[in-house]
């Protein structure tokens, strides 16, 4: 337990004194929040124009509240994945910068050297995204606040386990990787295409049906699902008290992705949670018996 607690302590402050690792990871949520502010918005605000029927008004305050929780889920599903990447980098550093052969010849067994990356990284991905979760509750807060308390119990439990999918594939990935070299190629597809495959970007609806029954079997898209109804159900709500039917309200979930349907059957909120954990654990599992294999020989 010592030698753990030595592991993460000494990779947490190598992440934080990375100056280009930490400042990347933080500053990620900050720019993707305002590029979507800036570009996006007004997509998604005319998006949501256009779905409201002929002859109903929806207030300004409900329809732009919709739009910031629209960003802001769309913005931490994303995160929280990319940012596992780089927070895991270390242990692909340690092998590039050979600082792993000091550590291997330690008394340190193998199995407690990846738990300290896999704890260490999870670790400093939440405190990055609890600030990111943070400067958007703010920009929320300036455009219109209809989130319950259980609405902010489940975000931040949502990103909790995004966070651990985050980190679990991140270790699975950097397992096989020992370069500079590999490591910027693998963060700049996670980048650039995470985003698109999970529904950040683009609502699934929107993509080609065989794309999409691809996309359904992949467990961050569940993740992204789960945010986007928990940021975004005061603001239906609200939707809802201006008199726009709830068949309406219904469509409009379908076509943001907040109901999911898996080969035409509605996904339930706690199958999106039993994908989601059951990833995690299939995701560590791997992690663990690369790990014993290597250990082994």
């Amino acid at each position: 337990m010592t030698q753990l607690k030595y592991l993460i302590k000494r990779n947490s402050k190598l992440f934080f004194k990375d100056k280009g690792m930490f400042i990347t990871s933080l500053i990620t949520p900050l720019i993707l929040l305002v590029l979507y502010i800036s570009f996006l918005g007004d997509v998604y605000r005319d998006a949501f124009a256009l779905s409201i029927p002929a002859g109903f008004k929806v207030t300004d305050v409900a329809l732009d509240a919709a739009v910031s929780a629209q960003l802001f889920a769309s913005l931490l599903a994303v995160s929280c994945i990319t940012v596992s990447f780089c927070a895991n980098m270390l242990m692909v550093q340690d092998k590039a910068n050979r600082t792993i052969l000091d550590l291997t010849v330690s008394p340190i067994k193998h199995s407690t050297l990846a738990l300290g990356y896999y704890i260490s990284a999870l670790l400093s991905t939440l405190i990055i995204c609890a600030v990111a979760c943070f400067a958007t509750f703010i920009y929320i807060a300036t455009i219109g606040w209809f989130l319950t308390p259980l609405d902010i119990l489940l975000i931040f439990l949502d990103i909790f386990l995004l966070v651990m999918l985050g980190t679990a594939l991140s270790s699975v990935i950097n397992f096989f990787l020992s370069t500079q070299g590999q490591i910027s190629a693998v963060g700049t597809i996670v980048s650039s295409g995470y985003g698109f495959i999970s529904g950040a970007y683009m609502p699934i609806s929107q993509i080609s049906p065989v794309l999409q029954r691809v996309i359904m079997f992949l467990p961050g898209t569940y993740g992204t699902a789960l945010l986007k109804k928990h940021c975004m159900r005061g603001a239906f709500e609200k939707i809802g008290e201006c008199g726009i039917p709830a068949e309406v309200i219904e469509t409009i979930k379908d076509s943001i992705d907040c109901n999911l349907y898996f080969f035409d059957k509605p996904v339930s909120e706690l199958t999106m949670y039993a994908i989601l954990t059951t990833s995690i654990a299939l995701l560590i599992a791997i992690y663990i018996i690369l790990n014993v294999k290597k250990s082994n020989k």
